[in-house]
Order: C-alpha cells, then structure tokens, then sequence
C-alpha cells in the first residue's frame, strides 16, 4: 500500500515563507484600516453630537425667553425649529415636564403624550444618548430648563441623521479593500522574491548533495550563506567523514577477508597439486603433506568461526542472553580451560579475586571475550613467562585486568589492534595460528554489556588489558 505523500507544494519552506509574508504584509494592514475607520466614526459622532447639543443648547434659551412651552404660537422659535430640523434631516419633539408633545416638526405627534425612555432620563438628570448604527441617525434629549429654575420645564427630544457619516464609511470601507488589493498583490510579489532569496542556499546544499549520489567524492560541500547552512553544509561534511572512514573500513575489511580466506586455499591447493603432480612417493611423505592440508583446513574454519562470532556481536542488542551469575566463578572456568594450553609453554596462570563479584552478563558472550584476552597473553607470551588476572568492583561497575609478561605491542600499534585482521607482527602471528579477529570480538563483547576496554603495554615488558562492566545490565 503506498503511502499518500500529500502536495509536495504547499510543504516547501517557499511556499511556507510566501504565505508568511502575505500574512504580515495583509493582517496589520487589516488592522490599521478597521482601527482608522472605527476611530473615524466615534469621532464624526461625537463631533456630531457636540454641534446638535450647541444649536439646542441655544435654542432652549430661545425657548425660555418666548415662554415657547405654554405658548407655542412664535414664529421666531418655529422658524428656528424648523431650520434645525432640515439642517441635520432629523426631527425634533418637544415635550413639557407632563410629558405632552407640544412641538413636533413632522406636525404629526403634537398635543400626544410622548412616552421614551430617553426623555424619562434626562428628566432624571441622566445623559440620554444613542446611536444606532443599522438605522444611520442619531437621538439624544436634552433638557429645556430656566437659569432661575432648578427643576426641568420640559425636553427636547432630536432625532439626528447620520447617513452621510455611513457614507463617508462605506466609501472609506471600499478604498480600503483596493488599498489591501494592492497589498497583497505586492506581498505576493515580495515573498516570491523573498522566498526564492532565502530558500537558494537551500538549493544549492540539495545540488550538492545530489552531486556526490555517484559516489563518495573528496570534495566537501561549502554553502556559507547563512549561519543555518552553514551549520547544516558543517554537519553534513562530518557526516559524510564519517561515511568515507566506513566505506575505507568496509573496503579494507573485505579485502582482509578475501585474503585471509584465500591464503589457506592456496596452500592447499599447491599441497594437493604437489600429491597429484608425484607418484609413488614414501607414505610418510603423504602423511606430512596430508597433515599440512589439515592444519590449513582447521586454520581456514577458525577463521570462518571467528567471523561468525563477529557477525554476531554486531546484532542488535535484543540478542544478548543477560544473567545474573558469579563473575568469581566464570573467571574460574576460564583459567581452569586454558591452563593446559599454557602449561605446555611452561606459562604461570593466576587468578587475584578481592572480592565475591555478581553481575549481569551473557555469560557466552563475557567468557568469549576474556578467553580471548587471557589466550592472547599465552599466545604472545616468553616461555615460563606468567598471564595475570585480577577481579575487583565498586558499588557501580566491575574491573577486569589481564596482565601478562610476554613480547608486548608497540606504542605506534596501540590504536588499531581492535581492528579487524589488524596484526602487530603477522609473520609471527601466523606461526601462532592467529586470525586477526580476536580482540575485534572482544571489544565488541564488552560493548554489548556497555562496557569498556583499555590496553597499555611496553615493548619487552608485557601488556595489560582493563576491562570495565556495568554490575548491573540496562537495556
């Protein structure tokens, strides 16, 4: 079943970048525009209502000196109420304190009594104003009273049209939807070039990265545009270092491999060919070349063997058989097994335990590595020399060490004798029968039970290996 990979498009950092900055560019614009046109219109209305109340403020006055509310009958007030109402399209009722309409520019409602709620509050002494917006007017009552009088003598109700500051908002509304228009349009236009801008570096590691698909080059990629590449092109260089020192670690190793196997198929071909090339030889001849083609066989299966081993130790680590057992006692195993192989060089073995020791181990995969060291200290050991094993532990890890007195490794050697086929001296080291891969399989061994291993050694003067291992196993 495929998996879907959605559109690639909309998933690329210049497209991500492009939206971004339309954002910005559209969003504070938006903002500014709704703010203006808001503070606008609270402005326009309150300008609005200060003027209405100016001219009815001087119209009350009006009011009172002509007595309008008892007698109704001045032209002068009329014509002024009048006025007032066509100047801002409104209409203008005015009301006594009973309630009762005595002027109404409409001439519809006068001589009524006028029940609204804003005329009850401003006869309270309340402001009574109100906007409606859907409506586009304005209403506001205010109240008719003599200097000389504290109680109000009546109310002038106006209702005050506001169409024209709708207008002047609407046509504000539509300007600034062009003037969005027109900003989007350019942030489009900017984040495309922005994008393609910030995004090339980008490109430029891809197309060098494509260019090394055909093999490990010697070249590094340098892409110093931005801090953030440069970082990446870094991490990429060390990454692909590391790639080279593993593919040269995978072509040595295969080499190492092909030879090593190869080299006892050679002698026993040339031992076989000697036999079939020659007749009538002694049988005691046949005998030592047939025990040669022995020997070569048994060097040719510890070789696969110790291979097998390794493939092993580089599984994962769902592979190891972890128990708890007594270290005391497989060191104790160990020493017991490979005492007659060191006895027949005369070679002392001790075993220096300070101390009862349990611990976590696979017990198959620990015993094969410290076999390896302490039959490398025999191997490589003086006639009647000594190989030396101490045990001890703290409250965290235990301690390994196997010393021995024998040839020791050169200091220039140190480094790479965990290599795989490594050999420090490899004529010497195929008299002795070695493959190459042991302490390969130990190293891998004590890593496996997230340990370590340390060498030191002097020419002439010995070598010693320091095992640390975690008492404890966590996966």
């Amino acid at each position: 079943m495929k998996k879907h990979r959605g559109f690639p498009f909309f998933k690329s950092l210049r497209f991500r970048i492009q939206i971004i900055l339309i954002i910005l560019g559209i969003v504070p614009s938006v903002i500014v525009s709704m703010a203006i046109i808001a503070n606008y219109e609270d402005r326009a209305i309150a300008n609005r209502e200060a003027s209405v109340r100016r001219q009815c403020s001087i119209l009350c006055n009006l009011l009172i000196q002509e007595n309008y509310l008892n007698d109704s009958s001045s032209q002068v007030v009329n014509s002024k109420l009048e006025l007032l109402s066509n100047i801002y399209n409104g209409r203008i009722l005015l009301t006594d304190r009973d309630f009762k309409i005595v002027k109404d520019t409409y001439g519809t409602d006068t001589g009524k009594t006028l029940l609204s709620p804003m005329v009850s509050q401003c006869f309270r002494g309340e402001n009574a104003f109100r906007y409606d917006r859907s409506g586009e007017y304005l209403e506001m009552a205010v109240p008719v009273k003599s200097p000389d009088v504290k109680t109000l003598q009546g109310v002038m109700l106006i209702t005050v049209s506001a169409g024209e500051i709708r207008a002047t908002i609407r046509d504000m509304e539509q300007k600034s939807l062009l003037i969005l228009a027109g900003i989007a349009v350019l942030s489009v236009l900017v984040g495309y070039v922005l994008a393609r801008v910030l995004v090339k570096p980008l490109s430029h590691i891809t197309k060098s990265i494509e260019d090394l698909t055909d093999g490990y080059q010697n070249e590094e990629i340098s892409v110093p545009d931005y801090t953030e590449t440069a970082q990446i092109t870094d991490a990429f260089n060390k990454m692909l270092s590391r790639m080279r020192v593993l593919d040269e670690s995978r072509q040595e190793f295969v080499s190492n491999v092909s030879h090593e196997l190869k080299t006892p198929m050679t002698s026993m071909k040339v031992l076989a060919d000697s036999l079939v090339g020659q007749q009538g030889l002694p049988e005691e001849l046949y005998q030592d070349f047939l025990k040669d083609i022995t020997m070569e066989i048994d060097r040719e299966n510890k070789i696969i063997t110790d291979l097998l081993s390794l493939v092993k130790m580089n599984k994962k680590a769902s592979d190891v058989n972890i128990t708890h057992v007594s270290v005391n006692r497989l060191l104790e195993d160990i020493m017991k097994r490979l005492r007659p192989i060191a006895n027949m060089r005369k070679i002392d073995l001790f075993l220096d335990s300070f101390r009862p020791v349990e611990a976590d181990v696979d017990e198959v995969k620990f015993t094969l590595a410290i076999s390896n060291l302490v039959e490398n200290g025999i191997k490589y050991n003086v006639d009647e020399g000594w190989v030396r094993v101490t045990l001890d532990a703290d409250h965290k890890d235990f301690f390994v060490t196997v010393a021995d007195s024998g040839m020791g490794i050169p200091e220039d050697s140190l480094e790479r004798i965990f290599e795989r086929f490594y050999r420090v001296d490899k004529s010497h080291s195929r008299e002795i029968g070695g493959t190459g891969l042991g302490l390969a399989i130990t190293r891998d061994a004590i890593a496996m039970h997230h340990g370590n291993i340390k060498v030191s050694s002097k020419e002439g003067e010995g070598t010693t290996f320091a095992v640390r291992i975690p008492l404890s196993y966590i996966p």
